[in-house]
């Protein structure tokens, strides 16, 4: 029964993505505000709809909560509709909060190789689709390996500790390098590269296939949420470890990545204390997981806790903007 409603699941990303790729954008254009926005308010819609049914597929018990020996040792129960339905907004929130940073690097790395705007939703839409492989395999092997071994969460923990260290103590005006990437360096061994940039990812000229910039972008932009994934991963699993769970909220957070990248683009900069939110965000759910077997926060605790520090995030750079804005009046 379980897998049928996992099935299901899989079958209406598929719909929706063919709907929103196949159908819809099919054609390469550039996406204005407006658009993004209602697509934004799309994907948000459809997350907060998909709680419904998490809220009766554990109220009603149609899915099953996997619990590890130690967790029943500890007095763990099976979730009940509210908290499931509570887990998973959180953990929605949690990826959602932390794509924010995915989203400043994407547009660096759009603006470091020039891409015209044109082709920047193409380059998105295969990112999401590489995403979506890519996390759901570093969810299996996370829930996997908690599920064996107490101590991973302790490693998880540390982690997400390090990462908030270090992206509070990385510069604004630190220049991301894309060269630096190894894939690239593979790629270019295996590939001669072209400079024709006409919507392609391969061109064959004189009868050599080549990679186009495009294909490069692509592959920076890929291998970079990979790198994000090892935040944002560890982050949800201090939520649950429920599979089921861990996978929805990922996968609503990044369908809407792409119109929600274009929605923010021209407004970055006027968001500058987001940075410090996504900081402490990282450093609740780190703490939280290295006392996860010592203490147990709420959910509607921790759910709190992350919408606070975003709101206060997001006011303090409203706030800075409109002082900075009668300095000059």
């Amino acid at each position: 029964m379980e897998m049928m409603y996992w099935g299901g699941f899989i079958i209406l990303i598929i719909f929706l993505l063919y709907l929103d790729l196949g159908v819809i954008n099919k054609k390469d254009h550039e996406v204005k505000t407006k658009e993004a926005l209602i697509w934004t308010f799309f994907w948000v819609f459809l997350s907060l709809l998909f709680t419904v049914f998490v809220y009766y597929a554990y109220e009603l018990d149609w899915l099953t909560t996997h619990l590890s020996a130690s967790q029943v040792a500890e007095g763990m129960t099976q979730m009940s509709g509210y908290e499931a339905s509570l887990k998973y907004l959180t953990g929605y929130i949690i990826e959602k909060s932390l794509s924010l940073d995915n989203i400043f690097v994407i547009a660096m790395i759009f603006s470091y190789f020039k891409v015209p705007i044109i082709y920047q939703h193409e380059i998105l839409t295969w990112g999401i689709l590489g995403a979506i492989v890519f996390r759901g395999i570093m969810i299996i092997i996370g829930s996997t390996l908690i599920a064996e071994f107490d101590w991973v969460t302790y490693f998880f923990g540390a982690l997400l500790l390090f990462s908030a260290v270090k992206m509070m103590t990385t510069g604004e005006d630190e220049e991301y390098s894309p060269t630096k990437n190894p894939f690239i360096k593979i790629a270019k061994k295996m590939f001669p590269v072209t400079d024709i940039v006409d919507g392609s990812f391969f061109k064959k000229i004189d009868g050599v296939k080549h990679i186009t910039p495009l294909f490069v972008v692509l592959l920076v932009i890929e291998t970079t949420d990979v790198m994000f994934a090892v935040d944002s991963i560890p982050a949800i699993f201090s939520v649950t470890t429920d599979s089921f769970i861990v996978f929805t909220s990922n996968i609503f957070a990044i369908l809407g990545l792409r119109s929600l990248y274009f929605v923010l683009a021209a407004m970055m900069n006027k968001f500058k204390y987001i940075k410090m939110s996504l900081v402490f965000i990282l450093a609740f759910v780190g703490v939280k997981m290295l006392l996860i077997h010592h203490y147990h926060f709420e959910t509607w605790v921790s759910l709190s806790v992350i919408i606070g520090l975003l709101l206060i995030g997001v006011l303090s750079s409203i706030y800075a903007n409109f002082r900075k804005k009668n300095e000059y009046l």
